[in-house]
C-alpha cells in the first residue's frame, strides 16, 4: 500500500505541538487513530507502529506531547498529573487537541476514530477515553488504570495487552473484570513470560516479537469491528 506520511503541527491551548501522520493514499475517508506514545517520547518505534496503522487503512497521527520541552521533566509531570489529576491534566488536554486537528483532516471520517497507547501512552488512553466520548474504540498497552475507579464505566470498547510480570498486570485484570461488570465490549489478554514494553522492537531487554505480533493482530480485528 502506498502511504502518505509528513511532519505536522497542531494547536494544542496556547502551545503548537508537533506529531507524525499517516495515512493511506486516496480520499479516503478513512478511520482515524491517535498514536499515544511511552515515556520515551515520540519515537522511531512509535512513528513505526504509526505507519503500520496507516498500512492497515487507518489516518493515524502520533502526537509529541513532549514537544519542545524536557523529555525528562516531561515525563515526571505527565506521571505526576496521572497520578493527582488523571481524568484532566495538561496529557489529557493535549490529546483532545490532537483529535480535533485529526478529525478536521478531509482525509479522515470524524465519526470512526480511536486510540492506541503504549506504557504511559496506554494510561492516557483509558483516562481519556473515559472523558470524551468521541473515542470509539481504544487499544492500550501496558497502561494504568485512572483514579477513580468509577470512570472506567464511561469507556468505549477495550482492546488491551499486558505482561504478566509487570506492575500494569494487576490493572489490567483489573480493567477486564470491571468491564465485564459494566457491559463495555473488551478484550484484555495478559501475556506470559513478557515485560514491560514488549511491543518496541528497539528495545532488546524487553521486546517480544510473538507477543508483539499477537497483539497487532487481536488489535486490528478489534477495532476492525468497532471503527472500520
Amino acid at each position: 500500500m502506498v502511504l502518505i506520511t509528513q511532519s505536522v503541527s497542531f494547536p494544542a491551548g496556547e502551545r503548537q505541538l508537533n506529531g507524525f501522520f499517516a495515512r493511506p493514499e486516496g480520499e479516503g475517508p478513512f478511520p482515524g487513530l491517535v498514536v499515544i506514545h511511552e515515556i520515551f517520547g515520540l519515537s522511531e518505534n512509535i512513528n513505526r507502529w504509526t505507519e503500520r496503522f496507516a498500512e492497515a487503512g487507518y489516518a493515524a497521527l502520533a502526537a509529541d506531547l513532549f514537544t519542545g520541552r524536557s523529555r525528562t521533566v516531561c515525563m515526571f509531570s505527565m506521571m505526576s498529573g496521572m497520578l493527582l489529576n488523571s481524568l484532566n491534566h495538561r496529557g489529557i488536554q493535549d490529546l483532545k487537541a490532537a483529535l480535533d486537528f485529526l478529525q478536521g483532516q478531509p482525509s479522515v471520517d470524524r465519526e470512526r476514530v480511536g486510540a492506541v497507547g503504549y506504557c504511559m501512552g496506554g494510561g492516557l488512553a483509558i483516562a481519556w477515553a473515559c472523558t470524551d466520548n468521541r473515542l470509539k474504540a481504544i487499544a492500550p498497552h501496558y497502561g494504568a488504570n485512572p483514579r477513580p475507579q468509577e470512570a472506567l464505566q464511561r469507556l468505549c470498547p477495550v482492546v488491551g495487552s499486558y505482561p504478566d510480570k509487570d506492575f500494569t498486570t494487576k490493572a489490567g485484570q483489573q480493567l477486564d473484570l470491571l468491564l465485564d461488570q459494566y457491559g463495555t465490549p473488551h478484550d484484555i489478554k495478559i501475556y506470559p513470560n513478557t515485560k514491560h514494553g514488549f511491543c518496541n522492537e528497539d528495545r532488546a531487554a524487553t521486546y517480544n516479537r510473538d507477543a508483539a505480533e499477537d497483539s497487532w493482530e487481536r488489535v486490528i480485528a478489534f477495532l476492525g469491528e468497532h471503527l472500520a
